[in-house]
């Protein structure tokens, strides 16, 4: 049984990116596109739209051409969005790096995305400097110093592009394994622009805080790129920091909350909220994680408002479902957003099942990437012949259309709504000299959904502790991926083709 959305379907745009996203720049003129969340600097969409193509032209300037691929490594802030879409407008592809990234983890990436110019901020300066040796990385730049000179004649007009040319090369673990870049292209990421703005409608009555990093997808699109296409103002924070968070709701009377799990429990239960007057707030959208029902219906009656959630992943572009004014149901991720099909299948015979039955979600539409950058095998492992993309989560489509997503087959682990690959961390504890074997697991945990948690065993006749190995980790990875709780075990349980059996080992957390 094929499921399609209750919503009517839209007409997709026929446009590259950045003239989908500022379309209306010149109409809305002075009004605020963004504001720097601690300082208060305003950026109008007229300022916006300027700056755009005068460093789009700065760029082509600096022999950019149409394909190359300029990484992007920063915290939020109003230039993030100027370098996106300059370099979007002036053919190039944007990939976009997480700032705490290690030194190792960036290089990765440049590496393998052959991005030949940086950009990034003071602060990560001398990761930057670290990270491109030995890679195709010409030029690095830096907000607010030398990214000031990438200056030249204004682009008028995007140069030409096809729509299904990739525009964005953002990393996921996709369903398992280490980062892979994910093609997205103009045309999937505007046609889920437009898929999403139908589930979720926003006007440019509409305010909100961008806290959630614009290098991961759901910031990039449902933030950034969605809130300028509908004319919204957008503050932009750099961290999450409850305080100020809350302090700019009030401030600038915002009408959206796009958060997180993590910022929902914040939310639902901190007392310092109640200092803080958010009467102007509509609506509080949650993703990139598991959000409970009891929770969402917590938060929601303490903030006066519906604490709703979404579905999606990175190579969906990345919204699949949402929740539309109204529609509200516990526990549900909400309905497909216009254009989706969506399967629900049996994993271990492929029949497709019915209404209430739980299997693997599939889903087929204009938002499916267009694959992983130099990997087939794994885009042919995700993306079937007949464009199905396999999600790797179970779940179940209720009678009204609403998706509820109930476990995981694939084995990425959610910290926070990041993505933690256990195979990225069992590679890396198995170079520890004292180390045998390993195995990684997710653990739930009320506060970042789910923790990265490790079952070691070390060699024979060789002695460790907890902390040495936890340590070794965290000095090679981002913060994220920090090994939260270490067991030490004396065999790792495996198949007899030698695959590890993590179901047993949280088949034994939860009975522990």
């Amino acid at each position: 049984m094929i499921f399609t959305s209750p919503l009517p379907a839209v007409t997709l745009p026929e446009s590259p990116l950045t003239p989908f996203v500022l379309a209306r720049a010149a109409e809305l003129g002075d009004k605020a596109a963004f504001i720097e969340g601690p300082t208060g600097r305003t950026v109008s969409y007229r300022e916006l739209d300027d700056t755009v193509r005068r460093q789009a032209g700065g760029w082509i300037a600096r022999g950019v051409r149409k394909g190359d691929v300029v990484a992007v490594m920063a915290p939020n802030c109003p230039e993030y969005a100027i370098v996106f879409h300059a370099v979007a407008l002036a053919g190039g592809v944007v990939t976009t790096i997480n700032p705490t990234y290690t030194p190792g983890e960036v290089h990765h990436q440049l590496v393998d995305s052959g991005a030949t110019v940086l950009v990034t901020v003071p602060m990560f300066a001398e990761t930057a400097t670290e990270a491109v040796k030995d890679t195709k990385v010409g030029d690095t730049f830096v907000i607010g110093e030398s990214l000031n000179d990438v200056v030249g004649e204004p682009l008028a007009e995007q140069v030409p592009v096809d729509l299904d040319d990739v525009v964005v090369l953002p990393y996921s673990s996709g369903t398992t394994g280490l980062s892979k870049g994910v093609m997205l292209t103009h045309r999937s990421l505007t046609a889920n622009i437009e898929q999403s703005l139908a589930a979720i409608p926003m006007t440019d009555a509409d305010a909100f805080v961008a806290v959630l990093p614009f290098f991961h997808i759901y910031g990039m699109q449902v933030l950034m790129n969605m809130g300028l296409r509908a004319g919204a103002t957008i503050v932009t924070m750099p961290r999450f920091d409850l305080e100020q968070f809350l302090s700019l709701h009030q401030e600038h009377k915002l009408t959206r909350a796009f958060v997180a799990p993590p910022m929902v429990v914040a939310l639902a239960k901190h007392p310092i909220v109640d200092k803080y007057d958010l009467s102007a707030l509509q609506s509080v959208f949650s993703g990139a994680a598991p959000l409970s029902a009891e929770l969402a219906q917590e938060a929601g009656a303490r903030l006066g408002c519906e604490v709703v959630q979404g579905y999606g992943m990175t190579e969906l572009s990345p919204v699949s479902h949402a929740t539309p004014p109204g529609q509200f149901k516990p526990g549900s991720v909400g309905v497909a957003v216009p254009n989706t099909e969506v399967q629900i299948v049996d994993p271990s015979t492929g029949e497709a099942l019915g209404v209430d039955q739980d299997g693997e979600v599939w889903i087929r539409g204009p938002l499916v990437m267009k694959g992983y950058l130099n990997n087939e095998a794994a885009t042919k492992a995700t993306i079937d012949e007949d464009g199905w993309l396999h999600t790797g989560d179970v779940g179940h489509v209720d009678s009204d259309g609403h998706l509820y997503v109930v476990d995981r087959l694939k084995e990425l682990i959610k910290y926070k709504g990041f993505q933690v690959p256990p195979a990225e961390l069992e590679a890396l504890l198995l170079t520890h000299p004292k180390v045998a074997d390993a195995a990684v697991i997710g653990l739930p945990d009320d506060e970042a959904g789910e923790i990265p948690a490790a079952y070691v065993v070390l060699k024979e006749g060789e002695a460790a502790t907890e902390a040495e190995i936890q340590e070794f980790v965290a000095g090679q990875v981002a913060t994220y991926k920090h090994v939260r709780k270490l067991t030490f075990v004396d065999a790792i349980p495996k198949s007899a083709s030698g695959k590890i059996l993590r179901r047993i080992l949280r088949d034994q957390a939860a009975a522990s």
